[in-house]
């Protein structure tokens, strides 16, 4: 699909859903050099979009990402409600809500409006890829691409195939992730969850779990994952950091913790009770922790300031640079 060009912007890619994370992804794909058309299926979406995106453009200009001025890259972006849009599209990326029905009309208003062989992609956390395939004419052109928040910061992408997702869709995504300046991975099999979420989705249930318990409070739980796990994840991830500990004590570990983990398929009461309440986001203010305004607004500008020196870091110390896999 790729083969003989190599001009991104000539590769047209089109975004459905313009909330925080689709935003994200599309400032992502102009910094790549994209030219890019957003669907706004919400009227909220539409009005908040433009100033959030120009706001983003102005961090990766600050982080040193840009080569070009932030309004060439406004410039390579057309916002619209008007499915119309995506005809010329190679690349179409549904990041609406995660909610089945909803996908399933977005995917069928997508698949209306476009060329036979574009791709179609979904953003989706927690439905089966394979799942989504049923609702689309061409499954074996239909992929997973799960950004991380912020998707103009961050050297992460994970690629997901569904049961009848073709080989040739797969590999021309992984090869196009790279020119986004991601270090990709690329799951095979459509499992729940993919990867990063079980990973991650095991911290909470075993935090959530020794919070509910008494067993530690929130602050310490935060403390101690922010300042061990934290100090390393970004240099060596989870296999690196066994093999630089040493293999030898793990076999006992394992044997003494693994019987006494968290393996409850109940969702803890803490954060029933909280979303219960509809508590939201740190921008309700009342979560986890209690936030003024004033202290909400400097989470959201100290966590972009963070984006900008983790990625710069980032990039000092790539996957590469590490060893080779033995096994």
């Amino acid at each position: 699909m790729m083969a003989g060009n190599t001009d991104l912007k000539d590769i047209h890619v089109g975004i459905v859903g313009l909330g925080l994370m689709g935003s994200s992804i599309i400032t992502s794909l102009l910094v790549a050099g994209h030219t890019v058309k957003a669907i706004a299926p919400l009227p909220d979406d539409k009005t908040m979009a433009p100033a959030r995106i120009a706001a983003q453009l102005i961090q990766c200009e600050q982080c040193g990402l840009l080569v070009k001025p932030v309004a060439y890259y406004l410039s390579l972006l057309t916002i619209s409600d008007d499915y119309g849009e995506l005809n010329d599209c190679r690349l179409v990326l549904e990041c609406v809500t995660e909610d089945m029905e909803i996908k399933e009309s977005v995917l069928q208003k997508m698949l209306a409006s476009v060329a036979p062989d574009t791709v179609l992609a979904s953003n989706t956390s927690a439905i089966p890829i394979s799942t989504l395939q049923k609702f689309v004419a061409h499954p074996e052109r239909f992929i997973g691409i799960h950004w991380a928040e912020p998707a103009f910061a961050t050297r992460f992408l994970e690629i997901i195939c569904g049961e009848q997702t073709s080989a040739e869709t797969a590999d021309w995504v992984f090869e196009l992730a790279h020119c986004w300046g991601k270090e990709p991975t690329l799951l095979r099999k459509d499992i729940r969850g993919f990867i990063t979420n079980r990973l991650m989705y095991s911290v909470y249930r075993e935090a959530l779990g020794l919070v509910d318990s008494g067993q530690t409070s929130v602050e310490d739980a935060d403390k101690a994952f922010r300042y061990d796990a934290g100090s390393w994840m970004t240099f060596m991830g989870i296999f690196r950091r066994m093999d630089f500990m040493g293999l030898k004590d793990y076999p006992v570990i394992f044997k003494a913790l693994f019987p006494v983990l968290n393996n409850t398929g109940e969702v803890p009461a803490i954060i029933g009770n909280l979303a219960d309440k509809a508590a939201g986001s740190i921008r309700k203010y009342k979560t986890f922790y209690h936030y003024t305004k004033e202290e909400s607004e400097n989470w959201d500008e100290a966590y972009a300031l963070f984006n900008q020196d983790i990625y710069r870091l980032a990039a000092k110390y790539p996957s590469e640079s590490a060893g080779k896999r033995s096994v």
